[in-house]
């Protein structure tokens, strides 16, 4: 038996971006703050930001690992299709609200990425686009309330919307003869002056409210106003508000989830949550954000159409394993809560165990290891595992996703 094969300590990578909270990372990995804002915790195979992987001869970066043991590691079939780790799997910790983005699909990003290359943009420079080849459809679960906007409204909510703020009225006429490309590409092109001129005066009518604790988040108002208080200055309005009104406001409940595929609109608003998806850290913004803005970019490659969002894992009775069922054939993800009896299962590809609460042991291949909230863990491909509650806990597992047959993004 390899030693790179069975069940081994995996250490992520923190992300301090603006927009993450001060606690709840530190408190989740037990850490000490240093004064950052926390962001995101990485537990994959990106090169960028590669998680350790804890294995006899020491700790290794997980590209590396799998690199220098590809079979021994994902399995035959997934090293077979993708050659790599095909998901990256995240926590996150959303204080600020982030940038109004969309991710490209598989063809674009490639396109995209040697186009910046050949221009010779460095793969970590600030105005960069594309950091990989790959595209990025995405799964997030949400361990607290958690709030985003996710795809443009269906045509009744937003001729509703745009028939109730009299600053919009004029839209509808783009509406209708264009429907949401035509909308959507007006209100993101216009001069500045003109965004200002209309973003102004709903800006004046609710941040007093907003100010004053008497708007609900579940208004589209609310955050509005707080993304001018952000992210506003000097009379500039950040034209990345449109969509606020434009998409669909999600509230997602602890334990409920929402895919998000190629080319879909979207931005995450407040609340913490797992998220998982390919391979990937290509983000294209349009406003919201003090990171790199590319809109006439980001106009490539939106899907304009209406979305009828589905919350995944709603009012489910979690008793061992609750499985999050997505067309992406790079991931899937489970979920167990476990108070008393173990859960089993046996490793399809490389596999990341993740405790977010209590406590487990985790045994197989004649292994043990003791997981803390907080903690990760590697399951080598064929490695057929138990989870043992050692307290009440909640435990999320990455996987690769169906790869025959699976729909394409």
């Amino acid at each position: 038996m390899s030693v790179v094969q069975g069940i081994f300590r995996l250490k992520g990578a923190v992300q301090h971006y603006t927009w993450g909270g001060f606690q709840f990372l530190p408190q989740l990995l037990n850490q000490q703050q240093d004064g950052r804002p926390w962001a995101e915790y990485w537990l994959g195979a990106h090169p960028n930001h590669p998680a350790l992987v804890v294995l006899p001869n020491g700790p290794q970066a997980l590209h590396q690992a799998i690199a220098a043991a590809p079979e021994a590691i994902l399995g035959t079939a997934v090293a077979g299709h993708f050659g790599k780790m095909p998901y990256l799997l995240k926590v996150l910790d959303v204080r600020q609200m982030l940038s109004i983005q969309v991710h490209p699909d598989k063809a674009s990003a490639a396109v995209g990425f040697e186009a910046e290359n050949r221009l010779g943009i460095a793969v970590n420079a600030p105005n960069r686009n594309y950091k990989d080849d790959n595209h990025k459809p995405e799964l997030m679960v949400a361990l607290s309330d958690f709030w985003l906007l996710h795809g443009f409204k269906p045509e009744t909510a937003l001729k509703e919307c745009l028939a109730t703020i009299p600053e919009f009225d004029f839209l509808m006429g783009a509406f209708e003869q264009g429907g949401y490309e035509a909308l959507y590409r007006l209100v993101m092109t216009m001069p500045q002056d003109e965004v200002n001129s209309l973003l102004a005066p709903i800006i004046d009518r609710i941040l007093p409210l907003y100010q004053n604790g008497e708007l609900p988040k579940s208004s589209e108002d609310f955050w509005a106003a707080r993304a001018a208080d952000t992210f506003c200055k000097n009379g500039q309005y950040d034209r990345g508000i449109f969509s606020i009104y434009l998409f669909n406001l999600l509230h997602l409940k602890r334990g409920e989830g929402v895919y998000q595929p190629a080319q879909m609109p979207h931005a995450y608003l407040e609340g913490q949550n797992v998220e998982i998806m390919a391979n990937s850290d290509n983000v294209l913004r349009a406003g919201l954000t003090d990171k790199h803005i590319d809109v006439a970019e980001l106009l490539k490659h939106v899907r304009f159409e209406a979305t009828v969002p589905t919350v995944l894992g709603a009012h489910a009775q979690v008793q061992e394993e609750l499985s999050f069922t997505v067309p992406a054939p790079e991931f899937a993800l489970y979920q167990y809560r476990l108070e008393e009896g173990p859960a089993h299962f046996t490793a399809s590809g490389a596999e990341i165990v993740l405790v977010t609460d209590g406590a487990v042991r985790l045994s197989g291949n004649g292994q043990e290891l003791e997981l803390q909230r907080g903690e990760a863990a590697l399951v080598t491909a064929g490695t057929a595992c138990s989870l043992t509650p050692l307290q009440p806990a909640d435990v999320f597992r990455a996987a690769t996703g169906k790869i025959q047959g699976a729909a394409k993004q």
